[in-house]
């Protein structure tokens, strides 16, 4: 199970919402509005984030890792509110 860093429970209080581990193994968490209500699962659990990066390989590299990462999904983090712009917003800053 994803153990969420305390960098991405700021971002959620941040953003007005909670996030807790996922309980579907395919994801890291899960995104719950202000009222309790259910969101979005976020997170391949298969691949890394920007704290997961610091964490193993340094700063300098998850900063190239973000890059790519805001290149990729450019359109979906653009969208405010969605589940990408979310994505972005917890496990990418």
């Amino acid at each position: 199970m994803y153990v969420i860093p305390p960098q991405i429970h700021k971002n959620a209080r941040e953003l007005g919402v909670s996030v807790y581990p996922s309980d579907n193994p395919r994801y890291k968490i899960e995104v719950y509005d202000s009222d309790g209500l259910f969101m979005f699962r976020l997170g391949a659990s298969g691949y890394s984030d920007y704290n997961s990066y610091i964490r193993d390989k340094g700063k300098e590299f998850a900063d190239k890792r973000k890059k790519a990462y805001e290149s990729r999904h450019k359109k979906e983090i653009q969208k405010t509110q969605s589940r990408g712009w979310f994505a972005y917003k917890l496990l990418w800053t």
